[in-house]
């Protein structure tokens, strides 16, 4: 939303914040904010400058003043134009950064992986997870390429990666973020024999590395994963922040079928020390809600959007758009819902009133429509979620009666104290219904919803005259 932070912040000042400082937005994650080579940020060149195109540290100062500040670091890779990447291909064994890549002639026995040790891998792309680089010498090697072949990944054992790690992590604690959200963080741990994505007891001690290194400075860690459910709940017994990233694809069956069922059973047994997410600047998690959905219905959802909801071809999700990624559907929820503003008003609702800290992608902020002409131009399939906002547009969209409403959830999610205490799932006799609340001290709320209809109502507590009232205005 905007040009730059500046525009950003000022945005939110005026569109999202009440007369008397009642505010919709509590917090604020910035997509990574560095310069980088790829990816729309996620191949970051270093952490210590602002990408001159978004603004300065005093613009990131001014949003961590106002905002609590969630910043983005890729713990498993680093951008190929990076200066420690560019110096290692120019002095090779020479260089005091060698020892931040993965080497093939080092990491494997022969140099390259058996045909078995390749197929063990937990890959994201159809392809072994290299990369070919060539040295200023004109010698050849392969490194460790987890994603796109402009990030490189990072050897986490060395002391110069963890030096780079811990001078980055802490300059970014001082710079204002109140929580570090570690990208792609599964991927981090590599080792022979395994499948290298969340390799145990390794990535708890990474991990723990990272939390103690933090801690001093009052900085929350939150490790970004998507894989299957059970993995959020050990974080979760360890005390650590998680996503839920089941939610998108079991509300989207919720509101698909008019039936709690599915919905409730996670309700019930989910992380309560969470964020959850309808939309990313990602796709909509297939992976995660596996287990929790059968395969038939997981197959049903797909059906659903790619047929008559979601204004979505699959060939989006495809080579010929430059994603072979099978773990997600490229499509904003807004879109997901078939643009119906009851249904996206109510999916927001019942994330607001599930457990955990709710977050609200930019473009569902705005209740924003695939954006076909962007995806068409650039053949990136996740395009099709990432519409760029003028400050004219955010006004103009500020000003649709769905997005009225959103707004108005927030600011009440934001500011009713009943959701800092107890959630409770209220037996209701029919699966088409719904029924959330949450109390703390003298707050009560409560959500009743219909599925079926796509309709709900909101009842709380006066805090003043400590009388039941229905919230206005969604």
């Amino acid at each position: 939303m905007g040009s730059n932070l500046s525009e950003l912040y000022a945005l939110l000042e005026e569109h999202f914040r009440q007369q008397d400082g009642g505010r919709a937005i509590g917090g604020i994650h910035v997509l990574p904010f560095f310069p980088s080579s790829a990816d729309r940020g996620f191949a970051p060149m270093r952490y210590d400058e602002v990408d001159p195109a978004f603004g300065s540290w005093a613009d990131v100062a001014r949003l961590a003043e106002s905002y609590e500040l969630t910043a983005d670091f890729m713990i498993n890779h680093i951008s190929r134009r990076s200066p420690f990447f560019e110096d290692f291909l120019k002095h090779k064994d020479r260089s005091p950064y060698a020892g931040m890549f993965i080497r093939y002639k080092d990491f494997w026995p022969g140099g390259e992986p058996s045909a078995e040790q390749l197929d063990l891998i937990y890959k994201r792309k159809p392809r072994a997870p290299a990369a070919e680089v060539t040295f200023a010498d004109g010698t050849n090697e392969r490194v460790w390429c987890t994603f796109d072949e402009e990030q490189i990944d990072l050897d986490l054992r060395s002391e110069v990666t963890k030096q780079f790690v811990r001078t980055s992590l802490i300059d970014l604690a001082r710079r204002g973020a109140k929580v570090i959200r570690l990208d792609a963080f599964a991927y981090s741990i590599k080792k022979s024999g395994t499948n290298c994505f969340f390799v145990e007891p390794e990535v708890w001690e990474l991990l723990d590395w990272v939390r103690n290194l933090l801690a001093p400075h009052g900085v929350e860690v939150l490790p970004e994963i998507h894989e299957h459910y059970s993995i959020q709940q050990k974080l979760a017994e360890r005390g650590y922040w998680v996503y839920d990233f089941a939610l998108p694809m079991l509300l989207l069956h919720t509101l698909y079928t008019a039936s709690n069922q599915r919905l409730l059973a996670w309700l019930q047994i989910c992380p309560r020390k969470q964020f959850t997410t309808l939309d990313t600047h990602d796709g909509i998690g297939v992976v995660d809600v596996h287990g929790l959905l059968s395969e038939q219905e997981i197959e049903h959802v797909r059906d659903q959007l790619f047929g008559r909801h979601g204004n979505v071809k699959q060939v989006y999700n495809s080579a010929a758009y430059k994603n072979l990624d099978i773990y997600q559907i490229n499509c904003t929820y807004y879109s997901a819902l078939g643009a119906d503003d009851d249904a996206y008003v109510l999916a927001r609702a019942i994330q607001f009133f599930a457990p955990g800290i709710p977050q609200v992608y930019y473009v569902g902020l705005l209740a924003g429509e695939n954006d076909i002409t962007l995806v068409e131009r650039t053949k990136i399939g996740r395009d099709i979620n990432r519409h760029q906002y003028t400050k004219e547009e955010v006004a103009e969209n500020v000003s649709r009666p769905v997005v009225r409403r959103l707004i108005n959830l927030m600011y009440f999610r934001s500011s009713y104290p009943a959701f800092s205490g107890d959630f409770e799932i209220v037996e209701t006799p029919h699966s088409e219904q719904l029924c959330l609340s949450w109390r703390f001290e003298e707050a009560f709320t409560e959500l009743r919803a219909d599925l079926q209809n796509r309709t709900f109502t909101i009842r709380y507590c006066d805090q003043t005259s400590g009388m039941m009232k229905y919230l206005d205005g969604v």
